[in-house]
């Protein structure tokens, strides 16, 4: 077993991967639509709406949260953050950082060869139901 779950190499492979994945295509719609119309403005507006939707996207799985996506449609601001959250994803089903308070519930530190990470058990796939009905359940006296 290796003292850390991936390399530095992949990890900013992964990432990087991932950071093309969330940008290039709203630069190449923006570009387009500035071809196509000559308003620079309208460049922005789609490159940053792209870049805010691939926050809104990657935020949840990297312990931000999904409003946070607003944050990333602004113009640098937003690029360094997805440059954050791609770092993060990438080393995904470890994390190195801290859950927020509502995912500690479901976080585990973890000892041994992985100490110094953390691990997050996936929600429940199903809901927990009653048998029957509280209304309908026979009454005990």
């Amino acid at each position: 077993m290796r003292s850390a779950p991936r390399g530095l190499t992949t990890r900013s492979g992964i990432a990087a991967v991932l950071f093309a994945a969330a940008v290039l295509p709203g630069w190449t719609l923006g570009d387009l639509a500035e071809d196509r119309t000559g308003w620079p403005v309208l460049d922005w507006l789609i490159t940053c709406g792209w870049n805010g939707l691939a926050v809104a996207w990657y935020a949840p799985r990297c312990s931000y949260r999904r409003l946070d996506g607003w944050a990333g449609a602004i113009p640098v601001y937003g690029w360094y953050l997805t440059g954050i959250l791609c770092w993060r994803l990438a080393s995904l089903p470890y994390r190195d950082w801290d859950p927020r308070r509502d995912e500690l519930w479901q976080a585990r530190w973890l000892t041994g060869e992985r100490i110094g990470y953390w691990t997050a058990a996936p929600p429940a796939r199903r809901a927990v139901t009653a048998v029957r009905r509280p209304a309908t359940a026979r009454r005990t006296r």
